[in-house]
């Protein structure tokens, strides 16, 4: 008996950080294909999505490229719709959207905790039906993006993410193949994804370099295995709406920093206090409180890891 075809799953952006570990565990259930720049898509140029319009054999696109440096999108604020944060995440969403419209195919947009201001926090931390209210650029157009893809007609998800960390640093191949060519393990990128914020900190300490860790900032901190696991689940499920993909603990960065040190045993003397006033001084805006609410998605039997549990990951 011949086995049914696997489900087909285009991505955009899936070299980097999330995706490229993402795209890894789908791939193991799915025939995963991705685009980024170096296979000649590039979202804010609608011309270069002609293959993912005209094509009808993949019914998932997932959408992660996205310009994230929050600092560097500050910047580009004063430039509006000129900027590149503007015509990436807003201008670039909505040239995917209509590609797709034209094989109705689903969305999957990654989005992010940023899109809430941290103010007056729900004591159980951001649902999916709290109302969002962005503080800088980076998250404003972010949630435009999101407002597009509810606004499209295609059946979508949203996926909030949050300071997504993983277990390794080694996903990374050749230039992304041309249309056709499916994903095999080690995903496609140039060059390793840049450091997540867990990795960041533990090389410093082990490198026995001082780390100035904020107080007063809370955060959700999610392991990327886990957001890979709950997307084949959405996947398998044919859900729709939004979700939190998050982990199940939040704290501030600098008990993220102790943390990490009691587990890896190095010097927690390194690691002072400092705040969001001092630490951001003359950059864009934080939000403060980012507790977020993961339970419609553990409600589908999906285990999100805490950062206490996701630190035994990095250190097997």
């Amino acid at each position: 008996m011949n086995k049914p075809d696997k489900t087909k799953i285009i991505t955009i952006g899936g070299s980097g950080l999330v995706g490229s570990r993402v795209n890894e565990i789908l791939s193991e259930k799915y025939e995963v294909f991705n685009f980024s720049t170096n296979s000649g898509i590039d979202i804010t140029q609608a011309n270069t999505l002609k293959n993912i319009s005209n094509d009808i054999e993949h019914p998932y696109i997932i959408l992660y490229a996205a310009k994230t440096d929050v600092d560097s999108c500050e910047k580009d604020k004063e430039l509006k719709e000129f900027g590149m944060a503007y015509k990436i995440n807003v201008l670039g969403v909505q040239n995917v959207v209509e590609a797709a419209k034209k094989s109705n195919k689903k969305l999957i947009y990654i989005s992010t905790d940023f899109v809430f201001d941290g103010k007056n926090t729900p004591k159980a931390g951001y649902t999916e039906e709290d109302q969002p209210h962005p503080v800088n650029w980076y998250a404003q157009t972010k949630y435009k993006g999101e407002e597009i893809i509810r606004n499209s007609g295609l059946p979508f998800l949203i996926i909030r993410i949050a300071y997504p960390y993983r277990q390794d640093q080694t996903s990374f191949t050749k230039k992304s193949p041309a249309f056709g060519t499916p994903f095999t393990k080690g995903g496609w990128g140039d060059l390793r994804p840049k450091k997540d914020f867990t990795r960041a900190l533990l090389a410093r300490l082990q490198n026995n370099l001082p780390i100035a860790a904020i107080t007063d900032h809370i955060m959700t901190p999610t392991f990327i295995d886990d957001i890979g696991n709950a997307l084949d689940t959405l996947i398998s499920e044919k859900q729709e709406g939004i979700f939190h993909i998050t982990g199940s603990q939040s704290l501030s960065p600098y008990e993220a920093a102790m943390l990490i040190s009691e587990k890896f045993n190095l010097n927690k003397s390194l690691i002072t206090k400092t705040t969001r006033a001092e630490f951001f001084k003359g950059r864009a805006p934080r939000p403060f409180n980012l507790t977020m609410n993961n339970d419609k998605i553990q409600k589908l039997g999906i285990k999100m890891k805490s950062f206490t549990e996701g630190l035994k990951e990095l250190g097997r």
